[in-house]
């Protein structure tokens, strides 16, 4: 493709096309731009093969091609805002931190954020990144309306309202069924938000009361390196409700308040990691973990994370407990969250509400290749599912038994893409049982 539909983005020349943390080097170079819908007809229209390529956040190679890439970095507009509705209708290349200050800026809110808000819209709810929350759905919930270009160039547009299964089942598409190009998000009124953040949590706590540890705060976040049986830090995030005075508890199932700001890695600088102490501010600056203004990152790192069915969850944070010699001496740290159940046919959470125990690694592949298969022994018992953007080993034949929807799937992806134009290896082997 000497000349293609479009011209290569210059700001890659030379380079190597990496992700986000670096450990995945893409497997090709050619990356071009669109910035309208007609650019990126012709675009799909021309091109056997390829893949859209967000803001580079996953680990694994689920958006991984070897033909060439797409960027809709440039169509990050809000292309409507719907009071009476309560929606907003956005570009697909619009991330959460550009979104989110416009949207309380016009009095409205989204329900969840997931921990940092560098991330694409459209990459998060296709890949079903959560957030956190007894109560609140992934983020591909907010999804109202979905808009994107199938294999044969031809605009589809599915709706919550009028497309049954066919909707519940694009959403969490994984990039399989085509180029997404716009979103349309639930919305509710602006809300103050405050965050604590409470030390060294005693596990034999977190056993005895963890649904009420759990569903104590609008959203919260437990931090562990799996040493001293103890949760190093508790992240508690509330709604301000109208008239209601800060209720900071001395103690919380034995855990005590910080007495400054922290890193969820306490030896770091809290300066990139939204504001705590109790200190109100608005939703978008308290759901995520981390600032828009900062790099969120404790440098170069890996990721992986399993999210089990909620009535396993103790058992599971024991089982991975019980790893903690081989774990610790590669671990930066590790998150333990609660998610709603949801109907999305893909989704980590379809039907059944899930907790997640996520790994923050440090960069050392090897080591961490040989740790993840233990890992997944412990929890095998736990039917769990991996997030769709981390990094897993396992087996392609046990992920798909663990979707009751995927033959549906399959044939919802064949229905827009016969020819396979958006898949990859990485799909054909864990989705479509090709291999290469």
């Amino acid at each position: 493709m000497a000349t293609p539909v479009l011209s290569p983005m210059l700001a890659w020349a030379g380079e190597k096309l990496k992700n986000w943390a670096g450990n995945v080097e893409y497997s090709t170079e050619q990356l071009y731009a669109a910035d309208s819908m007609e650019e990126v007809k012709n675009f799909v229209t021309k091109k056997e093969s390829f893949k859209v390529l967000g803001t580079r956040h996953c680990f694994n190679k689920i958006a991984d091609s070897t033909n060439g890439f797409l960027s809709l970095k440039k169509m990050d507009k809000v292309v409507a805002l719907d009071p009476a509705a309560r929606t907003v209708t956005i570009q697909a290349g619009i991330t959460y931190g550009q979104l989110c200050p416009y949207l309380d800026s016009k009095g409205f809110a989204l329900h969840n954020l997931a921990s940092l808000p560098h991330i694409s819209v459209a990459g998060a709810c296709s890949t079903g990144t959560h957030g956190s929350g007894d109560k609140n759905g992934n983020l591909a919930t907010a999804v109202s309306v979905l808009e994107f270009i199938a294999a044969s160039g031809d605009t589809v547009k599915l709706s919550r309202q009028h497309d049954g299964d066919t909707f519940l089942g694009a959403i969490v598409g994984l990039g399989a069924l085509g180029v997404i190009t716009k979103v349309t998000l639930d919305l509710q009124p602006s809300y103050q938000m405050r965050q604590y953040v409470y030390e060294n949590l005693p596990f034999a706590e977190l056993k005895q009361h963890f649904d009420a540890i759990m569903s104590s705060a609008y959203s919260v976040s437990l931090f562990t390196d799996w040493q001293e049986q103890r949760v190093n830090e508790v992240w508690l995030k509330s709604r301000i409700e109208h008239g209601e005075r800060d209720r900071a508890a001395r103690n919380f199932f034995g855990a005590k308040p910080a007495t400054k700001n922290l890193h969820p890695i306490a030896a770091l600088s809290a300066e990139n990691c939204t504001p705590q102490m109790g200190e109100p501010g608005p939703w978008y600056e308290r759901l995520p973990h981390f600032r828009m203004g900062f790099t969120p990152s404790a440098g170069k790192e890996l990721q992986s994370e399993y999210f089990v069915p909620r009535r396993h969850a103790v058992e599971a944070i024991l089982a991975v407990e019980r790893l903690h010699d081989q774990v610790g001496p590669h671990l930066l740290i590790s998150e333990i969250r609660s998610i709603a159940a949801d109907n999305l046919w893909m989704s980590t959470c379809y039907k059944e509400p899930r907790v997640t125990i996520h790994f923050t690694w440090k960069q050392d592949w090897p080591a961490v290749s040989k740790l993840l298969p233990m890992i997944e022994r412990e929890l095998a018992s736990f039917d769990i599912r991996p997030h769709w953007g981390k990094l897993f080993t396992i087996s392609p034949e046990k992920l798909r038994s663990s979707y009751e929807k995927l033959p549906d799937f399959i044939e919802l992806c064949r229905r827009y893409d016969p020819k396979g134009k958006f898949r990859n290896d990485f799909l054909n082997r864990n989705i479509f049982a090709i291999v290469s």
